[in-house]
């Protein structure tokens, strides 16, 4: 059978683009250059999409993270032409530099702008209210006239104080939250939470019920009706939007390819998104993806997504993951308690040598080094310990080793 001619420029733009992520990040400019000759073939069909919450719009199942040292302009454009239309961003990403690559793109392609879904997050630490101040300046970076989703970026006790834990049901965030959307300047107010107490933000969340939507640090393998279960229940039974986030942190080191899913089709990763989309109450999965060839793998898990994975093959996924080194616990019950009562920064440690070790983000020693030194001092923890309780059994006393090693 004769290929169409779209489905040959396709192919010769992708497999241009294939060179795109490396060279960005060793010479954005050239690529840029070189990038601006290119002709895109015509994007495909939208990916699968779900409705975000009670009262949201739908979004494509998977969404594009703005961390990675490949984005620009033409890498947000092939993620377009894949069917991606769902995209996060944030005032520190790139060093500064990702909102300004979507206003590149949006220049490019102003009639987009009303087909995506794009969010951006800023750092209030004054409370909630600054919202109202630093949405403008988001607005500016991004090129556009309105956020689909704005949120207070990482909430969690250490960069916001212990009074952030009511602010999902505080009136000064409800009452933000009001003026933002009224403004007509921003479409969904959220918060995105990777923290050890993120149970407590999601169920202050369900209890104050004005949150649209949240993006919360998710893995599949969580026991049904445990502590994390039912907060996640709490907030969607309230109609708040979840996205997922760090749901391919433990799996970078895992086998590619497992008999039982290469009977679906599936490589092993692209069932771990799978087994976050049997998740109903998810919307969708926010995915850094730092190349194209994981591109076309993430985006070729959402459109076979059909029906949700079977118990057994989640537990075959967890059981896999465990078998393999981890740099970050997904946030069992043993590691939450603990950074709970600790000073020492024991995930946020784990999530920046995570950061370097797999993005090659320099960032994660600033991130490091910014920590107070009482939350970076394991005298007297007992490291061993914490390992051995830990659900994942996340190598705690390495991590502290090769995070000291790399950024002290």
């Amino acid at each position: 059978m004769q290929k169409s001619a779209t489905s040959s420029s396709r192919r010769r733009f992708l497999q241009n683009a294939l060179t795109v992520p490396v060279a960005l990040a060793a010479a954005p400019a050239m690529v840029a250059e070189t990038a601006a000759t290119e002709t895109p073939a015509a994007a495909e069909e939208p990916l699968p999409r779900r409705q975000l919450g009670k009262n949201g719009p739908k979004v494509t199942i998977l969404c594009m993270g703005g961390m990675m040292s490949a984005m620009s302009p033409q890498y947000i454009d092939i993620a377009w032409s894949m069917g991606i239309r769902y995209f996060d961003t944030a005032d520190c990403y790139v060093g500064g530099k990702s909102e300004t690559f979507f206003a590149g793109w949006l220049n490019k392609y102003p009639e987009r702008r009303k087909e995506i879904f794009l969010v951006s997050k800023d750092h209030p630490h004054k409370g909630p209210a600054q919202l109202l101040d630093m949405v403008d300046r988001r607005l500016e970076r991004c090129g556009t006239k309105y956020l689909d989703a704005f949120y207070i970026h990482g909430i969690g006790p250490g960069e916001y104080g212990q009074g952030s834990l009511e602010w999902p049901k505080s009136d000064e965030f409800k009452r933000t939250a009001d003026k933002l959307k009224s403004s007509g300047k921003v479409k969904m107010v959220g918060f995105s939470c990777h923290d050890a107490r993120l149970n407590e933000y999601l169920k202050a969340a369900a209890e104050g019920g004005f949150v649209d939507i949240i993006m919360l640090r998710y893995t599949a393998f969580f026991k049904k009706g445990d502590e994390f279960d039912s907060a996640l229940q709490a907030c969607h039974d309230k109609g708040i939007a979840l996205v997922a986030m760090k749901t391919m942190r433990n799996t970078r080191d895992i086998p590619k390819r497992l008999p039982e899913f290469d009977q679906m089709g599936l490589t092993t990763h692209q069932a771990v998104l799978q087994a976050v989309w049997s998740d109903p109450r998810i919307s969708a999965v926010c995915n850094m993806i730092d190349n194209v060839d994981m591109m076309q793998t993430s985006v070729a898990a959402a459109r076979k997504y059909k029906t949700p994975l079977k118990v057994a093959q989640v537990e075959l996924l967890r059981q896999t993951v465990m078998a393999h080194r981890r740099t970050m616990c997904p946030g069992c019950p043993a590691c939450n308690e603990f950074a709970a009562k600790s000073e020492l920064a024991l995930l946020d440690i784990s999530r920046f040598v995570t950061y370097y070790e797999q993005d090659g983000d320099l960032g994660a020693r600033e991130l490091y080094q910014a920590l107070p030194a009482s939350a970076r001092d394991a005298a007297g923890v007992d490291l061993s310990a914490l390992r051995d309780r830990c659900a994942f059994k996340v190598d705690y006393p390495d991590i502290l080793q090769r995070a000291e090693r790399y950024f002290a």
